[in-house]
């Protein structure tokens, strides 16, 4: 079974917790603090396996945990760090929150592996809170608690050509001839099931990867049949083929069927009825009739529209090389980049810290300007600040808490550091 939507459950570690306690040696009556700090807890992770073309694994485990930091011990002891769930992916998935369906990322060209959910801190161990005037601190930091979310996963094909048409058109006929691909071939509705991937080399160029987008009916936009599961796979391709039946060996008007298919593909998604098209006027190897005017028809219909018409038999051959080379030529002129979907749900915006206390000042000793508190430390914990939009994050958080008015209001200037828990920056406007 070809699997191409999943819903699962995931969990990044919780911090572990800073430990309460004292030296205690001989001859060393009153030692102090020495509980060690909490362990980090640990990541979700997604990457691509290039082996992987379906989410069916994820049928059959639905919940993905990253191990809890371990608390800290005794004589300083850290507590170890949890260790990352690291989850493989076919590439051209697309991760998405499970109750808006908004997109969180896209596992698509160079984006290969994504810190998705970050694990809790450790808390610090009593040893940090020892001051001159309470050397015995009783209080340890606890660790950061988990983030968790639940996920559709949605496998769309990245292929540069899809096959569209009606059931028993002749695609899966026509794939087979003209790549590796070995899809089932069968004479009734819905023959093909999966989007079947196949390789087209042609000789004196790099070819290119089609796919043969399942068979279409009127009402597939509406989710009629299996429509959305299928139309799903061609969001992502940059030139159609439409292969039709120019025979008409089950009665149907070819004419109509182009209409209705590119009616179904705009009700799905306007944009993709604007791609570049290509007619494959198929079955030319049974038109008995030598007074068929079917195939000037088509041409006379579509061609003026700057849809391109080949008459083609994939039984035979016949015309397939001429469509070949002008296809590949098509996807030559649009050029290499793919459709990557943008991101539009930020896990560390719904952390739940907006509410929480934080503090800015200036440390005259240290000179550096010092923003500390809860919500800062909460928003830390969760945004991964190695990565471009992680950072892009971090200082909309500064700007739209106010914390930056703030500084400014300090008197903060151009090139000062700031700190907050141990990381440090410098200022710029």
């Amino acid at each position: 079974m070809f699997a191409d939507r999943a819903r699962i459950y995931v969990r990044s570690g919780k911090g572990g917790d800073g430990h309460v306690s004292f030296r205690r040696e001989k001859y060393v009556p009153n030692g102090g603090p020495d509980g060690g700090d909490g362990g980090r807890g640990g990541d979700v992770i997604f990457v691509v396996d290039e082996g992987l073309n379906t989410l069916i694994d994820f049928r059959h485990i639905r919940k993905y945990k990253a191990e809890d930091g371990e608390n800290g011990g005794k004589k300083n002891c850290r507590g170890k760090d949890g260790k990352d769930i690291i989850i493989k992916v076919p590439a051209g998935t697309v991760i998405k929150e499970a109750e808006s369906g908004q997109v969180i990322t896209d596992m698509s060209g160079d984006n290969k592996r994504v810190m998705l959910l970050k694990g809790g801190r450790g808390g610090n161990g009593n040893q940090h809170y020892a001051t001159s005037t309470m050397q015995a601190p009783k209080y340890a930091q606890p660790g950061q608690p988990a983030q968790e979310l639940e996920l559709i996963l949605e496998l769309k094909v990245i292929a540069d050509v899809g096959l569209v048409g009606f059931p028993n058109v002749g695609k899966s006929t026509f794939l087979s001839r003209v790549t590796n691909a070995k899809p089932k071939i069968a004479n009734y509705h819905f023959t093909t099931l999966n989007p079947n991937l196949g390789v087209v080399d042609l000789e004196g160029t790099g070819g290119f990867v089609i796919a043969d987008i399942p068979g279409l009916i009127e009402g597939a936009s509406e989710g009629v049949g299996l429509g959305h599961e299928f139309l799903r796979h061609i969001e992502r391709t940059k030139v159609i083929i439409h292969i039709v039946d120019a025979a008409g060996t089950e009665g149907r008007d070819p004419i109509q069927d182009i209409y209705a298919i590119n009616k179904e593909l705009e009700a799905y998604n306007p944009e993709i009825a604007t791609r570049p098209q290509v007619i494959a006027a198929n079955k030319i190897d049974v038109i008995y009739d030598p007074e068929s005017k079917m195939i000037e028809a088509i041409k006379k219909e579509f061609e003026p529209k700057g849809i391109p018409v080949y008459p083609i038999s994939a039984v035979s051959g016949e015309g397939v090389k001429e469509l070949l080379y002008h296809v590949y030529e098509m996807v030559q002129n649009i050029g290499e980049e793919i459709t990557v979907f943008e991101q539009e749900y930020f896990p560390e915006r719904n952390s739940g810290y907006s509410d929480l206390p934080y503090t800015v000042i200036y440390d005259e000793e240290a000179d550096e300007y010092v923003v500390e508190g809860p919500r800062i430390e909460k928003m830390l914990g969760y945004t991964n600040l190695e990565s471009e939009k992680g950072f892009t994050f971090f200082q909309n958080f500064l700007k739209d808490t106010g914390i930056l008015d703030e500084l400014e209001a300090l008197g903060i200037q151009e090139g000062d550091t700031v700190r907050m828990y141990g990381l440090s920056f410098d200022y710029y406007k």
